[in-house]
């Protein structure tokens, strides 16, 4: 008797999203669910046993280490995030460091030539290509409208088995952000980051994969670059960083180091909405060290695809008008 050997196949239905056809990014890098996860994964792979990381950075990414029961030592960095190597690297430990906003592409490379075990945390700067030989990271929320999803480069020849995230219980504030706006989305955006504490390493789900191969990431770096250009010409004399990114560097916000402490919350009253990056830096560190400085004083401007020029020149006149009044 013959038998069927075709798939059974779905059809009619209800209608589903219709998004652009597209290709992602980084077709050829691994595709996760988040961060720090993808750090978990070359600590996995690459069996180190030892991390040093900076002071500076997100907490989430003690979830791995702590699961993985691995040590670690915090290191400092300088005025311009540049790191304070006093340590040594060993051939069963590594070091993280942040391309901190997209702007430190430059101190990447430089790392890479001396420091063994690198790994760097892109999460800040999506478009940085991966350096040869050096692990590196990615977080796709920072820069797009999706509930998950990281990119992740590894020189490790083993690799995991995993299985497949799914988003479907977190896109309530992306979808509110559109059919409202993103106030309205905000509570459902924090439930969100709640959710994904201390996920186990899966696949990138195929939503998140959809709606990244959907972008336009040409118009997106584009709009990043022009913004970014713009509010650095008009505010540069007030920003203590000595800001060096070149034409092809696409930063996440423009960061104002300015010592006004109150400024963030002035600019948040005005509906400007100014992220601290990272609120555990101030029970990691003292307020005289340089990370206690760098998350009070940062003002992380937006300068992202959904902003032109005309929204810059808004934002810029209402940032000299608070620096004015102090």
């Amino acid at each position: 008797m013959p038998t069927n050997k075709n798939p059974v196949r779905t059809l009619g239905g209800y209608m589903g999203l219709q998004l652009p056809e597209g290709k992602p990014y980084y077709p050829d890098l691994i595709q996760l669910n988040t961060a720090r996860n993808s750090l978990e994964y070359v600590l996995v792979t690459k069996g180190y046993t030892t991390i040093y990381l900076p002071y500076f950075t997100c907490e989430v990414l003690l979830e791995p280490i702590k699961r993985l029961q691995l040590y670690y030592h915090f290191y400092k960095i300088d005025e311009n995030m540049d790191p304070i190597i006093d340590f040594e690297v060993d051939d069963t430990s590594c070091m993280l460091y942040t391309n901190y906003f997209g702007i430190k592409t430059e101190m990447v490379a430089q790392l890479s030539k001396t420091q063994k075990n690198l790994i760097i945390d892109n999460a800040q700067a999506f478009y940085a290509k991966p350096l040869p030989g050096v692990d590196t990271f990615y977080s796709c929320r920072k820069f797009f409208g999706v509930p998950d999803g990281a990119y992740l480069y590894t020189t490790a020849a083993k690799r995991l088995k995993l299985v497949t995230d799914t988003s479907t219980d977190r896109v309530s504030h992306l979808v509110k952000a559109l059919d409202v706006n993103i106030e309205a989305g905000y509570p459902d955006y924090v439930r969100n980051n709640d959710v994904l504490i201390d996920n186990e390493i899966k696949e990138m789900s195929k939503f998140t994969q959809r709606l990244l191969a959907a972008v336009d990431y040409e118009h997106c770096a584009t709009k990043r670059r022009e913004n970014f250009s713009f509010l650095h010409e008009q505010l540069s004399e007030y920003n203590l960083f000595e800001i060096k990114c070149s034409s092809e560097d696409t930063p996440m916000v423009y960061p104002l180091f300015i010592k006004q402490a109150d400024l963030k919350a002035r600019l948040i009253e005005r509906k400007i909405f100014v992220a601290t990056y990272w609120p555990n830096v101030f029970d990691w560190t003292l307020p005289d060290s340089m990370e206690f400085q760098l998350a009070q004083n940062v003002v992380s401007l937006p300068i992202d695809q959904r902003y032109d020029l005309e929204d810059m020149k808004y934002m810029v006149d209402i940032v000299k008008s608070l620096i004015s009044e102090n």
